[in-house]
């Protein structure tokens, strides 16, 4: 889907003046379902981010698609607002022609309500996160975060709190899923990240991965990305517990020529090792979490179709993607500017088959755990790739250029669309 030009402030006041009667108010509790045994599905959600929609599929097998939501309702509200401030204007703008790769970012992340009645996504564009209610596609409540962009997201064990990076302003909110009332925050390195909910919810690992939008990606110009590091904290008192400098770890394990930027993460299901992705690297590391340093490395083949010019790289990824098998035994890795996916085996390292995927974004596991799933973010499809054979078993279409994939809940007798666009 080609970016629109902007519509003129004139439409937009109209379209405004149409909706602004029924817009929700910032931090409206979201409406509690009738629930009970037997009344929710497990499914797929898929953040089609140029497109501002969220496919939801069968979590399992052939992944079939459910329906759509429309995330951007409350989108001609959201544009006036920002042409109205040209602050807001300007870094609208910038995220369109950096990270966006031209495009608008309408969806990063999303989660759904323990109850199933709404799905929390953030919206890089709009610099929030809002709630959707699955059932009539209107907003519940509206997070801005603070600063112009947000990005990953993580959702507590118990499904109550959601956790979004704030990338221009070094900070995660804690929001409650809700309400979207904000129940603390902390301060992190240059760019925050991912975000990881360990030790039953009682901390939060965030990843800094400082600036990935300039073009001075020789590693001679390293030093300009900024501070990256891993914060963690008390889920509770958000005050820091533990601050993890992997530029120390990889030089101690005597790779210094690697990035320092983490990526997406897996732990293992008893959190003693984590295994990350960087910058620049068809690969990953283990990260003994007790011994605090890192204990191996593997590095993925590399497409020989693929350019060497690592500004081409999107964002600064080679590889963007990673998820574990519920055993532990499997890693499923999304090679990103390498057009593949791959199993891998934890105790070898040994790799399964490279599956061909086009720009796989994100992986994921499976409703059934049986499969690891990617988003093809270059063919908008979704592909599972089954963990024990590490061929692929089913693709469907998406939408305009997906990137995350979360396992979420709807009510059993969803079946439709909510405000779908497209």
């Amino acid at each position: 889907m080609k970016t629109a030009l902007l519509p003129t402030l004139t439409g937009v006041a109209v379209a405004l003046a149409v909706t602004a009667a029924s817009a929700p108010a910032s931090a409206a509790p979201v409406p509690t379902a009738a629930s009970g045994p037997g009344t929710l599905r497990e499914v797929l959600f898929v953040g089609n981010n140029w497109d501002g929609t969220a496919d939801v599929l069968e979590p399992s097998g052939s992944l079939a698609r459910i329906g759509r939501i429309n995330v951007i309702p409350d989108k001609d509200r959201r544009m006036l607002e920002i042409y109205l401030n040209p602050v807001k204007l300007a870094y609208f703008l910038g995220i369109r022609m950096s990270v966006g790769e031209g495009h608008d970012q309408f969806v990063d992340d999303m989660y759904s309500t323990p109850d199933g009645s709404a799905v929390v996504v953030s919206r890089p564009s709009f610099a929030d996160v809002v709630s959707v209610d699955v059932a009539t596609g209107k907003l519940n409540w509206r997070f801005p975060v603070s600063g112009y962009r947000s990005d990953h997201m993580a959702v507590s064990p118990d499904g109550t709190r959601v956790a979004v990076s704030a990338s221009t302003s070094n900070t995660v909110h804690v929001l409650d899923i809700r309400t979207g009332r904000e129940t603390g925050s902390f301060t992190t390195g240059d760019k925050p990240h991912e975000n990881v909910f360990t030790d039953g919810g009682k901390r939060i690992w965030n990843s800094a991965i400082g600036e990935v939008n300039t073009a001075l990606d020789d590693p001679f110009w390293d030093f300009t990305k900024g501070d990256r590091k891993i914060t963690v904290v008390d889920a509770e008192t958000y005050r820091t517990v533990k601050v993890v400098d992997m530029r120390q770890r990889l030089d101690d394990f005597g790779r210094k020529d690697l990035s320092d930027a983490v990526r997406p993460v897996a732990f293992t299901p008893d959190e003693s090792k984590l295994y990350f992705q960087v910058s620049f690297f068809n690969g990953f590391l283990e990260y003994d979490v007790a011994a605090d340093r890192i204990t191996r490395e593997k590095t993925l083949p590399k497409n020989p179709a693929t350019s060497e010019d690592r500004t081409t790289w999107v964002n600064d990824s080679r590889h963007h993607g990673i998820s574990m098998s519920p055993a532990g035994d499997k890693i499923c890795v999304a090679g990103t500017m390498d057009d593949y996916a791959t199993v891998v085996d934890r105790a070898t390292l040994e790799e399964g088959p490279l599956v061909t995927a086009s720009k796989p974004y994100w992986a994921t596991v499976s409703g059934d755990g049986k499969s690891c799933v990617v988003s093809e973010s270059g063919s908008d499809s979704v592909t599972a790739i089954d963990f024990a054979t590490g061929r692929k078993v089913a693709s469907v279409p998406v939408g305009d250029h997906p990137q995350r994939v979360r396992l979420g809940r709807v009510a059993a007798d969803w079946t439709g669309s909510s405000g779908a666009r497209g």
